[in-house]
């Protein structure tokens, strides 16, 4: 019998809990109780005690849970639950995991979910999920349910979304139980080396064509939107040792970094595939643009600038020849760092869709001096192929799925 782990704060949401526990029941799941509330005698008995996972977070745990500081206590509580639930998981004593929580619950709970593998039923019902969840689901595959009222109590709302959540965690587990079910270590491509895509929506037809050819040749290809936490979260990828080769495509998301934009994946962007020390191709993406919500929000200090407005909810802003100058830089101290072969190629008449000639981004001025940038500051010994294409050329996906499989191939061979 599948066992789902029900974690929570089992002081201050006992009744909550011993609710969602008994919906799980029954389904003909079994639960495992964990009690992380530190700060008040629990009102649900646990199988697995507050002071159990207080003393998996910190061996002077008595200390801290003596000072009674809350923020203190939330720290220590997910450090331990974190502990205990991956030791559980790689026992396989548990096949899920689902919590209900505030603030507090919330980071606790979550923080023991994004340190288990993708793929393992995961369920957060929470009053902070119709809010900006990046936080608490990382670059994980946590799903957030909105609590709608707060975890206090029981009433005619919050049974109905209880119940939903025990069926919806009673329904991921016993989905990953079927025989059929596939998973990322046994699916029929799991032995084929795996390599890394990033992709926009102004590069999905270079992104799709150099996939055809990559999984032509035998390669498994991972795409990842490049929305800030898609990158992020092939950057995490690639630092578990897990990818043979990269095609970063669509490097925008230093736009959003160094412009102050929505989508930014950080200033650890890139970073990952020299630590990994594995074959790539990088070109310049997307970024002739910097992403915002609606046009509202748009900061007035760019009052002045270029827009092109997506959608209702997306205004992109074009970035400036300076800009492009100080990105080119970027991109190449990165790749620099590179220890395996890699190449950047170039698209010379348009680095996305709305960049070509007579499109709303078409700047001669930005993109030389992006190109100039590049050419500038990489080191010598790194090939620059330039192509009088755009990017969503076939011939430029070719040229860019043709270079990775010959750095690839050059790998295999040296090793």
């Amino acid at each position: 019998m599948p066992t789902i782990a029900i974690l929570g704060t089992f002081d201050s949401k006992g009744p909550e809990h011993a609710f969602l526990a008994e919906a799980i029941r029954a389904q003909g799941f079994a639960t495992l109780l964990i009690n992380a509330g530190c700060l008040d005698a629990p009102t649900l008995t646990p199988d697995i005690t507050s002071d159990t996972l207080a003393a998996a977070g910190d061996p002077a745990w008595r200390t801290i849970l003596a000072r009674r500081d809350r923020g203190e206590c939330v720290a220590l509580m997910a450090r331990g639950a974190t502990a205990v639930v991956v030791r559980l998981a790689s026992e396989k004593k548990i096949d899920g995991i689902v919590s209900l929580g505030g603030g507090g619950g919330t980071a606790i709970a979550t923080a023991a979910m994004r340190a288990l593998p993708i793929g393992f039923p995961k369920l957060m019902v929470s009053t902070l999920a119709s809010g900006q969840v990046a936080p608490y689901v990382g670059t994980t595959d946590i799903a957030m349910m909105p609590a709608i009222v707060d975890v206090s109590g029981l009433n005619r709302v919050s049974r109905v979304i209880f119940t939903n959540a025990a069926g919806a965690i009673c329904g991921m587990v016993a989905a990953r139980s079927s025989p059929s079910s596939p998973s990322p270590t046994s699916s029929d491509s799991s032995d084929r080396p795996l390599i890394v895509a990033s992709m926009f929506g102004n590069t999905t037809a270079c992104v799709t064509e150099a996939k055809k050819i990559l999984e032509a040749a035998g390669y498994e290809v991972l795409v990842f939107a490049a929305t800030g936490n898609g990158g992020r979260a092939m950057e995490a990828l690639i630092a578990s040792g897990l990818v043979a080769g990269v095609l970063d495509i669509t490097t925008t998301e230093w736009a959003d970094e160094l412009v102050g934009g929505v989508l930014t994946a950080g200033p650890e962007r890139l970073d990952a595939t020299a630590k990994a020390k594995i074959p790539a191709v990088i070109a310049p993406g997307c970024l002739d643009m910097v992403n915002f919500g609606e046009r509202a929000s748009v900061p007035a200090k760019f009052a002045d600038r270029t827009f092109y407005q997506h959608n209702a909810q997306v205004t992109l802003m074009r970035t400036t020849p300076a800009e492009c100058e100080q990105l080119g830089r970027i991109l190449a101290e990165k790749i620099n760092r590179y220890p395996a072969p890699v190449t950047v190629l170039l698209p010379l008449r348009a680095i996305s869709v709305i960049s070509a000639p007579g499109k709303p981004f078409h700047s001669p001025a930005a993109d030389a001096a992006l190109f100039e940038s590049l050419r500038t500051h990489l080191r010598p010994g790194i090939p620059v192929v330039e192509s009088e294409t755009e990017i969503n050329d076939p011939a430029f996906a070719r040229a860019c799925a043709e270079a990775l499989l010959g750095h690839l191939a050059s790998a295999v061979r040296a090793s």
